[in-house]
């Protein structure tokens, strides 16, 4: 079976474990990272990469130091092996600037403000895993329980 991959990344620990245990329904299903800093996601990307495995979901805060989660975001949504890869802002300082970056360069699916509400959050999650292994070709049936049936109904009809 393909290793499915969802990353994490804000450089508050507290914030990445808040994020990190609202996505924990998904651990039986998929690999759930976090990460503290863009360069540990873009190392941690690249592994996984190498190792075969896939990168469904990218989720970021936007303010941390380094690169900025849209810097983060839009390297990831320009590298053609992540083309399909689906991208989460999750931010609570983002200016309008910032995400109208997020949109246009990055190409992000969904912007969340701090706080979020864990049950919309999970099932974005869910929905954009689902949309992410119908872009990617990949057979869905093995992550069934962990999908958005809703997502699978509509592309398949």
């Amino acid at each position: 079976m393909d290793k499915l991959n969802i990353i994490c990344v804000d450089d508050e620990r507290e914030v990445l474990n808040a994020v990190l245990k609202d996505l924990s329904p998904l651990d039986a299903y998929f690999q759930v990272e976090g990460c503290e800093s863009a360069d540990e996601a873009l190392a941690l990307i690249d592994e996984l990469d190498a190792a075969g495995e896939y990168v469904a979901l990218l989720i970021s805060d936007h303010v941390m130091p380094g690169k900025t989660g849209v810097e983060l975001l839009t390297e990831v949504s320009q590298d053609v092996r992540f083309a399909q890869t689906k991208k989460v802002l999750l931010t609570g300082q983002a200016t309008h600037q910032d995400t109208i970056a997020a949109i246009n360069q990055a190409r992000i699916e969904s912007y969340f403000e701090k706080p979020w509400q864990a049950e919309a959050l999970l099932a974005r999650a869910r929905s954009l895993v689902t949309e992410y292994l119908f872009d990617k070709g990949l057979d869905y049936e093995p992550w069934l329980d962990a999908l958005d049936n809703s997502v699978i109904y509509r592309r398949l009809t």
